[in-house]
């Protein structure tokens, strides 16, 4: 009779050791599950060291023509991926579609960016966005009146100033 008891202790403390390393697994799963975006659009193409510093990707989904001259784009940036400073003739919207981010204009102080936020760039005013370090972030990118010209790139964001927020 002692023989069947222990047996049953021992398969049943079994079930409950592998029900918790299930449930373990599952959690870390879960937990960074969170720090996936919700991409709405394909990554695209990793954007090169003369714009980014760090991972990005981006892709066209309105290109400018004879009727519409606005371009339409989507950027994901991966923690700690940003643009470097740039400029737009004719300004930029950007909208944020999920995680967080950051947005500077020269000058100002840094603007966390989170899913919903809309942000306008002014025309030649000189500035650059990209991810938290900890969080990814994916923008829709507009770019109006692109008979104007579309974007002047400029240097890196310095780790000094990306870390200053």
């Amino acid at each position: 009779m002692r023989t069947i008891i222990t047996l049953g202790v021992s398969l049943l403390l079994l079930i409950v050791q592998s029900c918790n390393t299930k449930t373990k697994t599952k959690q870390k799963n879960t937990e960074s599950d969170k720090n996936e975006l919700n991409s709405i659009f394909p990554k695209g193409e990793k954007g090169t060291e003369e714009w980014f510093t760090g991972d990005a990707y981006y892709i066209s989904l309105v290109k400018a023509d004879s009727i519409h001259s606005t371009l339409v784009g989507n950027v994901y940036f991966e923690p700690s991926g940003r643009s470097h400073w740039h400029s737009h003739p004719s300004g930029q919207i950007l909208i944020i579609t999920d995680g967080i981010g950051y947005h500077q204009i020269e000058g100002q102080e840094i603007e966390v960016l989170k899913k919903g936020d809309v942000v306008k760039c002014p025309p030649n005013v000189k500035h650059w966005h990209g991810a938290s370090p900890d969080e990814g972030l994916q923008q829709l990118y507009i770019i109006p009146n692109t008979e104007r010209g579309i974007v002047e790139w400029m240097e890196p964001v310095t780790d000094e100033v990306y870390n200053s927020k």
